[in-house]
């Protein structure tokens, strides 16, 4: 599998292709995707400067968003999703690699309509607007 990986803090030109290790099957209420595109947002910027702490389990590669089809499902994923799907996910990290595991409560349906190139910078925006307009209205 390829993955953008950063070879050290600094700017873009830190960013390496390289061939990794594949990932594992998606466990318990977990989704493979195939991504398709990836959002790129502060928190990759500062990933990539070395200012972030990756939180225990999460991908060490960059990207927090992804848009992509599903590939497989792991035991107990909602009905609501089935292999085929496009979808958009938020991410702890590894939306810049081709395929990604993402617990299946962090995926949104790409609205139709919309590529999955737009659908990658979806998630957060998304997010941000829920929080903002319902929990600090």
């Amino acid at each position: 599998m390829r993955a953008v990986a950063i070879a050290r803090p600094g700017g873009a030109e830190v960013l390496e292709e390289r061939e990794v290790d594949d990932l594992p099957a998606p466990g318990e209420g977990e989704v493979l995707l195939e991504v398709a595109a990836a959002g790129v947002n502060r928190t990759d910027t500062i990933q990539r400067q070395g200012g972030y702490t990756l939180p225990p389990g999460a991908s060490p590669y960059p990207g927090f968003e992804c848009s992509g089809t599903i590939l497989a499902l792991g035991a107990n994923v909602h009905p609501r999703w089935a292999v085929g799907d496009q979808v958009c996910a938020l991410l702890n990290g590894g939306g810049y690699a081709e395929k990604v595991v993402v617990p299946a409560g962090l995926l949104l349906p790409v609205p139709e309509g919309v590529s999955l190139t737009d659908a990658a910078g979806l998630a957060e925006v998304a997010c941000t607007v829920w929080s903002t307009v319902f929990n600090y209205s």
